[in-house]
Parts: structure tokens; sequence; C-alpha cells
């Protein structure tokens, strides 16, 4: 293969990104695949009443901030409800919950955020408490995404800041990790939410959406690996047809998340077409496990694949941790591993 494309094969390890507060709260939109996500492009499975219900509920939460309430869902006649600050999307994967979350944040007045769970704290990480709370003070609507529920710590920081907010006249938005098990799965988020937010649980409405757990598929499947000297062929190939790849031995890209703060995950991967991984192995550590957890969401995100040598990338999280308290976090990220190196996204939740 040329040398030519050879020489202009990027690594990630050789990445330095820095960012700014700005930078971070400007990334603190909904993801690229929900760029246009609406009530009215959600398509509710009819066999499960509650997706309905939650279109029609989530519209009367965004009424407050409209000057008309919109026809259709929302103009039943209904006796109106004491408006809480807060509503909780309560379900399994593959019910459309950040569909909803996303076309709510749509339909809000800025200032507004959109942003997971672990993106929030990066941004505590990065500026620390009080300036986090400067920056986000004034927001009408906060989205929050797969609140994390397994991190006492972290969720603890969480309801501080949101109790802060909420004080101030910021509504928030909530969905939460639930493992992909039983259609009943929802009903223990629920209950586990409000536990963990303890103060903060008075002001949150609890909207409960029903629905099959299409993305079990994903997770039952398998990440594809490929052959040591199929990357060696593709990856140049790649760059002569004018991609930007990335290809990095996987113990160096480790490694270097340990140097990159979670908050510059974005910046990392940013204009980047494909990454490529070689010799991956298993994970035993747990730091370095989360730390891959996190940017996976990010490259997932950009919706950006990856070609991957060595152990399959579902398989990179050893037994201890799928059986842990984080265990959440791995499943969903072993399904977007699946997506990301078979090319094929899964149906989004």
């Amino acid at each position: 293969m040329a040398p030519k494309a050879l020489s202009q094969v990027q690594r990630l390890a050789d990445r330095s990104p820095s960012i700014t507060g700005p930078e971070i709260v400007a990334e603190l939109v909904p993801p690229p695949q929900f760029e246009h996500a609406s009530f009215a492009s959600y398509r509710p499975d009819l066999n499960f009443p509650s997706q309905l219900e939650a279109v029609e509920r989530l519209g009367t939460f965004a009424g407050a901030w409209l000057a008309q309430r919109p026809s259709g869902f929302f103009s039943r006649t209904r006796k109106p409800k004491p408006e809480l600050p807060g509503i909780y999307l309560d379900g399994g994967f593959g019910v459309g919950k950040t569909h909803l979350l996303a076309a709510l944040w749509h339909a809000a007045p800025g200032p507004k955020y959109f942003g997971t769970f672990i993106e929030y704290t990066a941004l505590v990480g990065a500026l620390g408490y009080a300036a986090t709370v400067r920056q986000l003070s004034g927001a009408r609507l906060i989205c929050i995404d797969e609140f994390e529920l397994d991190d006492p710590g972290d969720t603890m920081l969480m309801t501080r800041l949101l109790g802060e907010l909420v004080a101030s006249g910021t509504r928030v938005a909530a969905t939460s990790n639930t493992p992909p098990n039983s259609l009943g799965e929802g009903r223990f988020a629920a209950i586990d939410f409000l536990r963990e937010i303890q103060a903060m649980s008075a002001n949150f409405e609890i909207v409960r959406i029903d629905g099959l757990d299409y993305r079990r598929r994903d997770i039952e499947g398998h990440a594809i690996a490929v052959p040591r000297d199929e990357v060696d062929q593709l990856v140049p190939a790649l760059v002569e047809r004018g991609s930007t790849v990335t290809r990095d031995d996987f113990g160096d890209l480790i490694r270097h998340l340990s140097t990159v703060h979670p908050s510059k995950y974005i910046k990392l991967i940013h204009g980047i077409d494909v990454i490529a991984l070689t010799d991956v192995y298993l994970l035993t550590d747990q730091t370095d496990a989360l730390r891959l957890v996190a940017f996976i969401d990010r490259v997932y995100d950009a919706e950006i694949p990856i070609i991957a040598n060595g152990q399959p990338l579902n398989e990179v999280f050893d037994e201890e941790m799928l059986s842990g308290g984080y265990r959440k976090k791995y499943q969903r990220s072993q399904s977007r591993l699946v997506a990301l190196t078979t090319g094929e996204l899964p149906p989004h939740d």
C-alpha cells in the first residue's frame, strides 16, 4: 500500500485535546441521531398504551413553555395537574426514552442543556462545582439521559446540583440506565431513582413507558474481530479513499484515556471517520474499563465505526465487572460495541 496513505494514518494516543468550560457546555445537546427528534416523529407501539400516554404527558410538560397548546395528542380536556419541575421517564432499553427526552429538549426554549449523567459529572470535574452551578444557572431545561444509580457519590453530587438549579427555576427531565431484562424492570428503576435522589424525589413526576426490549438482540450479538492482516489492508485503503482514520494498539489507547479527562473525549475523536484498534485484550482493571465505557459512549454518539483485531470488543469486560455494581454500564457498552463493529447502529433508546 502507498507509503503516503500510511503516513496519513493518525493515532488517538497522539492527540491531547484541550477544552474550555464553554466548549463543554456547547456539547450539551442531543446526539446527531436525535438532531430532529420530535413528539410527532416518535412511533409508539400501540400494543403498549403507556408509550402514547408518555407522548401526551411530555407534551403537557412542554406546554408550560408554549403560548398555545398544540392540537392532536395534547388537546384532550382534562383537569390540569400541578406541574412539578421534574419529570422522569421510567422504562427499559429500546422503548424510546432518549428520543422523547430529545423531543422535549427541542420543544423547550433556551438556554437548555442535554447530556448524559457522565457528561454532567465530567463537567463538574473539569470546572469545579461552583463554576458548574454558575454555568448552568438560568437554564430553562436540563435533560439528563442515563442517570446513573450505581455510584452514590456522583448521585449525591448531581442531586445537590439539581437541587440548586431547580430552586432557581430550572426544570429537569431524566431517564436512567436500566438492565435489559424483563418488561417489569421499569418499576424497579423508578423506585431506585426516587430513593437515590432522596431530597429531590418530591420534585419528579414518574412517567412509565412499557415496551418490548428490542435491544436484547444486540447484547446477545458479537462484535466483529478481524484478522491483523485485514486491519493492515483496510486502514490505508480507507485513507486513500479520503477517510480520516486512526489506528492504535488497544493497550496504548487504554493508557492514553487515563491521561485525558472524560470531558475531552468528544474532542479526542473530532473529525475522525473510522477508528482501528489492534491487539484488543480482556480488561481486568475496573478504572480502565469505566474509562473505555465513557469513551465508547462518545464514539457511539458520533457514529464512528470501529475496526478491531484481537478479543471481540464486547468481550473485553471480565466476569467480575459484568456481575458487579457497574454491570448496567458494561451491558450498555457491549451493545454499542457490537453496533460499532458491525456497522449497524441498533434502534436508539
